[in-house]
């Protein structure tokens, strides 16, 4: 069958291009450094410290999807500013459980990969480096010329540079792009990619939920759901929030071989905010239903404190793994001073 989403052309650089450029690049600064330069004032909000960090061994780590973003590394080429991200693909396996193990593709040695950010008009730069043993490449949602489209092969042991504006704001995503395609996601080659609109939206506590399922003996069928890589884990391990507090959730489906899924809030409402592309939401509910490769933001505050559960509604996939909870901290129990964040 025929690579209908490869294109003749390819626009790769090997090791020494690549060392070249990261040393010509000059100004390289620390993210948490620079994203505060982009706002004329910090925000406060409360987040809960964690009980745990987890203990994790592979590239599965709920934990460190939950709240982690990545701005990058800040570089003045030029006169302009770049915000340069790097990105490698690789093998690994996971546990899904105490009896079976699943051999993915990585992403900077994680499933799901790195949640990148940044701002509408950010000159963004992304550095992929393939060691996965295969071709790959990466396509990014939004609005770029043909040629950083990331549907080239680029062969292991090979490497390549998208470079484009971030636009439009929104929640995106990115993904391997190469045949076959519901395959290369499904293993793990995907992630979110964040792009904040000119002014901030309020302060809240940012939490990721990426969706996903894993089909574990190739029959195009899921056996196994997951929020942020790993089944069941938040039923285990809720995810605390603070009463009262504005929670902002980007929550992303990429579950492969089911068409479509719902996300379900228990015992409160959620403003929709479709794509992330709206400063103001679009309706009110307490379930929304998604397509592959659909994403919203979503906003609330528990009112009480306790466990909440959040799942799809269809039974089948949250009964296999996707499943989570909330316990809303009272706030009679704040334990820490409102920490800065970043909006």
């Amino acid at each position: 069958m025929p690579n209908y989403f490869a294109l003749n052309r390819e626009n790769l650089l090997n090791r020494r291009q690549l060392l070249k450029l990261g040393l010509v690049s000059a100004g390289v600064t620390g993210a948490d450094v620079v994203w505060s330069r982009l706002t004329a004032q910090k925000q406060l909000v409360r987040v809960p410290p964690l009980e745990t960090e987890g203990n994790f061994n592979s590239a599965v780590n709920p934990v460190q999807v939950l709240r982690n973003f990545d701005y990058g590394t800040l570089k003045q080429e030029n006169g302009r500013e770049i915000r340069e991200f790097r990105l490698t693909a690789r093998t690994s396996a996971i546990k899904l459980n105490s009896a079976v193990s699943y051999n993915i593709w990585d992403l900077n040695g994680r499933i799901p990969g790195p949640t990148l950010r940044a701002k509408q008009g950010d000159r963004v730069r992304i550095l992929f480096f393939n060691k996965a043993g295969h071709s790959h490449s990466l396509h990014f949602h939004g609005v770029h010329p043909a040629e950083m489209d990331g549907v080239r092969p680029v062969s292991n042991g090979s490497a390549t540079i998208y470079e484009f504006d971030a636009e439009p704001f929104g929640v995106h995503l990115y993904h391997c792009h190469i045949e076959p395609v519901t395959r290369h996601i499904a293993k793990g080659l995907y992630g979110m990619f964040i792009i904040d609109p000119p002014k901030p939206r309020p302060a809240a506590d940012e939490i990721v939920l990426v969706m996903a399922g894993y089909d574990v003996n190739d029959d195009n069928h899921n056996e196994y759901y997951a929020f942020n890589g790993l089944p069941h884990y938040y039923m285990d391990n809720p995810i605390r929030i603070y009463q009262n507090q504005l929670i902002r959730l980007y929550v992303l489906n990429i579950i492969e071989f089911d068409p479509a899924v719902t996300f379900h809030l228990h015992a409160n409402f959620f403003d929709v905010y479709p794509t992330g592309m709206t400063l103001t939401p679009s309706q009110k509910s307490d379930v929304v239903t998604m397509g592959v490769a659909e994403r919203h933001i979503l906003e609330f505050a528990f009112r009480y404190p306790g466990k909440y559960m959040f799942h799809p509604h269809q039974d089948a996939i949250a009964e296999n793994g996707c499943m989570g909870l909330f316990e809303v901290v009272a706030e009679k129990d704040y334990q820490n001073p409102a920490q800065s964040v970043k909006p």
